[in-house]
């Protein structure tokens, strides 16, 4: 956890909502303030129509949130290619095979959120207090959304977000072999020198959450609990997960997929 956080109030009308996250994460609450004039916190939780990390200060980039109903997800789930996209070619969704998915490092949800639009069930797991926030609340706004618009009642109906806090690698080991279908991994990877490539607004992200030190703990746990696949989120010129080859590889021009078989896909 970032001791460098603080909740602040978009509006008088969503003050309440601030002070109860305030007293539930154990952080400061400055009220009602615009995060550009803050200087004593690297970042902010901002309640408003929906919850936002914000970095502070007058150059601060703009806020990040979970949004599963407009923005990129949504022109994603309409024209991001269905079944031909690289991470559901990855996990081997066909025709009469849409597996349940076990995503164990959610993060901001957007794949999970994709497989889910795709016809299968996806559970999330995240550890990050915050994150995990910030997930609950697209949930939240994405049930809301769907009440109104029956094109999102499916997905919204297989995406599920695991009520846990401890590690995925803890969490991985106390479940039974073979108990999911496939595992999902894409741990926390150090931006390097490239990191202006990275979107502004995910840099407040990637200072909350910082790198998965255990990352390499993550896959024999995760292969153990699988049935079909564990497949491995990477930057392209990464090393594999705990120094093990993959199966399989699906490479792509800024990352790949690195795939542990266990059991054939069903044709």
């Amino acid at each position: 956890m970032n001791p460098a956080m603080a909740l602040i109030a978009a509006t008088p009308e969503h003050l309440p909502a601030a002070e109860q996250l305030s007293s539930q994460l154990d952080f400061p609450c400055l009220g009602v303030t615009d995060p550009r004039e803050i200087g004593d916190f690297s970042q902010v939780l901002r309640c408003g129509e929906r919850l936002e990390l914000c970095a502070t200060g007058r150059q601060a980039p703009g806020p990040v949130a979970v949004d599963f109903v407009g923005g990129a997800l949504a022109h994603r789930r309409r024209f991001g290619g269905g079944r031909a996209q690289p991470v559901a070619r990855a996990i081997g969704l066909r025709p009469g095979f849409y597996p349940r998915v076990l995503d164990a490092t959610a993060g901001l949800g957007r794949d999970a959120f994709v497989l889910a639009t795709l016809g299968c069930e996806v559970w999330m797991l995240e550890r990050n207090p915050v994150v995990r926030l910030l997930l609950q609340d697209g949930l939240r706004r994405l049930h809301q959304a769907a009440a109104a618009d029956t094109e999102l009642v499916p997905a919204a109906g297989r995406l599920c977000l695991v009520d846990d806090t401890i590690s995925a690698v803890d969490w991985l080991t106390q479940q039974d072999e073979d108990s999911w279908q496939v595992v999902y991994l894409d741990p926390m990877f150090p931006l390097g020198g490239k990191s202006a490539k990275v979107k502004k607004e995910m840099a407040a992200f990637h200072y909350l959450v910082g790198v998965d030190k255990d990352a390499d703990q993550l896959l024999e746990p995760a292969f153990k609990a699988c049935y079909y696949r564990t497949v491995v989120k990477r930057p392209r010129l990464a090393p594999c997960l705990a120094g093990k080859n993959p199966s399989l590889l699906l490479q792509g021009k800024s990352g790949r997929f690195d795939i542990y078989t266990k059991h054939g896909i069903p044709s």
